[in-house]
């Protein structure tokens, strides 16, 4: 970690000017702005190439902060943030006034969350503001888990970075709707059964088909491709990947948990086999992959029969969103 005083100084008079802050959290790099500026946050959209119906999650302190932001906080509220904040959680619930139409995509309701990070907390607390925060990257593409990541992605524009190291999580958020009922719309580490033993509550899962024709979204990262490397991506399962190979003409870069072997032009970007190890190592893997001159990625499908169910489910959202499947 390279961010100090100085940088955060900068960094805060930055956004306090209109601009736009690279910031670390416990899950990927977040491109912050002032989240109740809606020129800064317009200029997130433009940087991001974000299509103007997905909303953002707006960062924030703690609770207190939070309050800020929307105009119901009921106690399940204070139950999930005393529970999981800071940490990978973003709660949904009906915006403030305060809160620009820019943030929520026209939409009636915000996502807020408090980051696991040491840097951005001493950020968002000495700026007295909430900042949006979507993953630091053009929209759609592969989620930066580094302060170089990001660097890469927009080393042509007026980005200040602040520098926290890798993100320790390695995917984003689980974003939870609390009201009228629980629902979770993006999963992530923290998942339902962990929920529902803090609200004493059931809590559904958001499926497709609940998603009108119309906008907004709902949520971040409910787009159809999302997460994804520039080089084609194919998610195969392990017993189909030496006919894949087979199948692909050029050099191939395998994304995989498992030992298999390959030969000739190929290469092999190696995955922890735990879920954990897996989220954390998950976009830095795909990167290294589209950045291997291949003509193809294959992800070899984890298996996810062992550890923290989860995790792995927002494991295979994102690989779902990432590549397309594989069809023999």
């Amino acid at each position: 970690m390279s961010a100090g005083p100085e940088e955060i100084a900068a960094a805060i008079a930055r956004l306090k000017s209109g601009g736009v802050v690279a910031f670390p959290t416990e899950t990927v790099y977040g491109l912050g702005a002032d989240a109740f500026d809606p020129k800064a946050v317009a200029r997130v959209f433009e940087l991001k190439g974000r299509p103007a119906n997905n909303p953002l999650i707006v960062h924030v302190s703690g609770a207190a902060m939070a309050r800020e932001v929307v105009s119901e906080w009921p106690s399940a509220a204070d139950s999930l943030a005393e529970a999981f904040w800071p940490g990978p959680l973003s709660i949904v619930l009906p915006k403030s006034a305060r809160v620009p139409s820019i943030v929520t995509a026209g939409g009636a309701n915000v996502a807020v969350r408090c980051p696991e990070h040491p840097l951005t907390l001493a950020l968002i607390e000495t700026l007295g503001t909430p900042l949006v925060g979507p993953s630091a990257n053009p929209s759609g593409r592969t989620s930066p888990t580094s302060a170089e990541h990001v660097r890469a992605s927009f080393s042509d524009h007026d980005v200040l970075v602040l520098d926290g190291g890798v993100c320790r999580r390695g995917i984003e958020s689980t974003v939870l709707r609390l009201l009228p009922s629980p629902m979770i719309l993006r999963p992530g580490v923290i998942g339902a059964t962990a929920i529902e033993r803090v609200i004493g509550a059931s809590v559904s899962r958001f499926g497709a088909d609940e998603r009108a024709a119309s906008e907004p979204l709902v949520s971040p990262g409910l787009l159809e491709q999302h997460y994804a490397p520039r080089t084609p991506a194919y998610l195969v399962a392990e017993h189909e990947t030496e006919a894949a190979l087979a199948r692909v003409p050029g050099p191939v870069a395998v994304v995989t948990a498992t030992s298999i072997q390959v030969r000739g032009p190929h290469v092999v970007e190696p995955m922890p086999p735990d879920a954990e190890g897996y989220a954390a190592a998950l976009y830095a893997a795909l990167r290294r992959a589209d950045a291997r001159g291949a003509g193809t990625i294959l992800v070899v499908a984890p298996d996810t029969a062992s550890g923290d169910p989860a995790i792995w489910d927002a494991i295979m959202d994102r690989l779902s969103r990432a590549a397309k499947r594989w069809k023999a």
